[in-house]
């Protein structure tokens, strides 16, 4: 009899980050369900591709701002099986200098990072516990760590999840359930390409580089693993070395 895959979540899992993680958790033998908040299609598209290389997903979507539908959601996920790796990945900018910055630009992208944070997560940890085997992994950015003009609110928000997650590893650790942060720099990305440019990149990165999301998604698959099990309420940077 085929033993039944561990399920891994993965929110924000459209972007390019995302995807690049929902394609190595498959890889590595996952049930991934790949979450969206409003490009279900884009989402199956994904579903898609990890079924043609053999693997197993399916496309779940819901508002991680919304605890109340993250409720519901996680509620029919967990019917079967809990949810053992949780990649909190969905985040938000609206960049502005806090002189100019709004209260809506303010707890919009805090509502995204930390709050989602905690809508996804906190439902899904009774059940995970039981198992005595768990990952959650929270992607943060560099500029929660050496802060960045213009985004006080997103560092802010990334910045929480440091302080979350050094709590929460230390709470789950004897339940076989770790905790770890994912701190990268300049990925290319879409969202990147019109911010960077190749000069700019070698000015603030000594690697002279970006960074892939495939490195991004090769880090989280290491720390979704068995092997990864003595690692827990780490803060780890993948930017080519620029702090």
């Amino acid at each position: 009899m085929q033993e039944k895959k561990i399920k891994a979540l993965v929110t924000g899992g459209t972007g390019a980050i995302g995807q690049a993680i929902c394609l190595r958790l498959a890889k590595d033998a996952y049930h991934v369900l790949v979450h969206t908040h409003q490009s279900l299609q884009n989402a199956q598209k994904i579903v898609e591709e990890i079924t043609l290389q053999g693997g197993s997903a399916e496309a779940i979507a819901f508002d991680v701002r919304d605890s109340l539908a993250c409720t519901a959601a996680l509620e029919t996920v967990l019917a079967d099986s809990p949810v053992q790796v949780i990649v909190n990945n969905a985040g938000s900018n609206d960049d502005a200098v806090f002189a100019g910055m709004s209260l809506q630009q303010w707890k919009s992208v805090l509502d995204v990072s930390l709050n989602g944070f905690f809508n996804v997560t906190q439902p899904l940890m009774l059940p995970m516990l039981r198992t005595r085997f768990g990952r959650i992994i929270n992607i943060s950015s560099v500029a929660a760590l050496a802060g960045n003009r213009g985004q006080v609110n997103y560092a802010a928000a990334k910045a929480a999840l440091h302080g979350a997650s050094k709590s929460l590893a230390l709470e789950v650790a004897s339940r076989g359930v770790t905790v770890n942060v994912v701190a990268p720099g300049i990925i290319a990305s879409p969202m990147t390409e019109g911010i960077f440019t190749e000069e700019i990149i070698k000015q603030l990165v000594p690697m002279k580089r970006a960074g892939t999301s495939t490195e991004v998604a090769d880090l989280v698959g290491f720390l979704a693993s068995k092997q990864a099990a003595y690692i827990s309420g780490q803060i780890i940077s993948i930017n080519g070395g620029m702090i």
